[in-house]
């Protein structure tokens, strides 16, 4: 794409995004912030984690979020008895005794990784190699997975016994971790009246995969002046507890603070929020509407911390 296309592909970026916005909402009541939260990630090439207690709608939300954009979508429930095989696929002996791939669910462009703390940890890095690395191995050969690719990973905060928590080495492969709350009054009245209705609606495709890779060279196109890069640089080295820029919060509760691929992140988030926005130019605010989403789950609380119910995220905005 040459710069006048990028800059023509940017300046339809906005108008785009409400569309897809409006479109979800038609489903989707409330959740605004994840929902823009998961454009962002998806017009970055990144994955999410969403944290929520069951019954938030969450896999209504992705796989509304698929329907609008034209992606294929499948969801992976995720058990402790679930094997790598069953994500990435496996060599089969077909009708003419010969060995084929036979491909799992992971060859989409939308998968929805179900309580992803719920399986061994040698399944859970099976997916996120393929994440990583946007292919699979099997018998030697690779196979390219689907472009655009997108993981959305769901965990349940409340019950702990018996799962398997991603180490932090895991947790920094998510470019975003996005917590849902509970809707408002009016919202979850607004939830009752349409889900126990005999109309149920549903979203209809406004993008699709040609549209989302051209957006996203669109967003790394995007320039950035120094002073926005120190800016991530900086608010990157606040969260180091043995930074001589640490704030003293960060001294008190964190053992440790958020690695160079959170500035990564922080940068291409604020330029996709930028263009969502109708910006063609990134600012700090950009930054900080991001921030949020790209340090919290890279922050590693101290005992202090978890004993005082620190929340991270509002650890995060302290420090702009």
């Amino acid at each position: 794409m040459n710069p006048s296309e990028s800059l023509n592909k940017a300046r339809a970026f906005a108008p785009e995004v409400q569309r897809a916005k409006q479109e979800i909402a038609r489903v989707v009541i409330g959740q605004e912030e994840a929902v823009e939260a998961l454009l962002n990630a998806v017009f970055c090439n990144g994955h999410v984690l969403m944290v929520g207690v069951p019954g938030l709608a969450k896999t209504l939300l992705v796989k509304t979020i698929a329907v609008a954009l034209g992606l294929d979508f499948k969801r992976v429930q995720f058990t402790p008895d679930l094997m790598p095989s069953d994500i990435l696929g496996a060599e089969i002996l077909n009708a003419e005794r010969q060995f084929s791939f036979s491909k799992g669910p992971v060859f989409t462009q939308v998968l929805l990784a179900d309580e992803i703390n719920r399986t061994p940890p040698k399944t859970q890095a099976a997916l996120l190699e393929a994440m990583q690395e946007k292919q699979v191995t099997a018998a030697g050969t690779l196979y390219s997975l689907p472009h655009p690719f997108f993981v959305l990973a769901t965990q349940n905060p409340i019950e702990q016994e018996g799962t398997y928590p991603l180490p932090e080495a895991q947790l920094d492969r998510f470019m975003y971790q996005v917590v849902l709350g509970y809707p408002s009054f009016e919202q979850e009245q607004a939830i009752l009246k349409r889900t126990t209705s005999a109309e149920q609606s549903e979203a209809t495709a406004v993008l699709d995969a040609k549209n989302i890779l051209e957006f996203q060279e669109a967003v790394r196109s995007v320039p950035v002046v120094d002073q926005v890069f120190e800016y991530a640089v900086q608010l990157v080295h606040k969260t180091r507890p043995d930074s001589p820029t640490a704030a003293a919060m960060v001294k008190d509760y964190l053992r440790f603070g958020a690695g160079p691929r959170a500035g990564q992140n922080l940068i291409l988030g604020a330029k996709c929020h930028a263009l969502m926005n109708g910006k063609l130019t990134v600012d700090r605010e950009d930054i900080q509407r991001v921030a949020p989403w790209v340090l919290a789950h890279r922050l590693v609380p101290n005992f202090r911390a978890e004993a005082e119910g620190i929340s991270l995220v509002d650890l995060v905005r302290s420090l702009y």
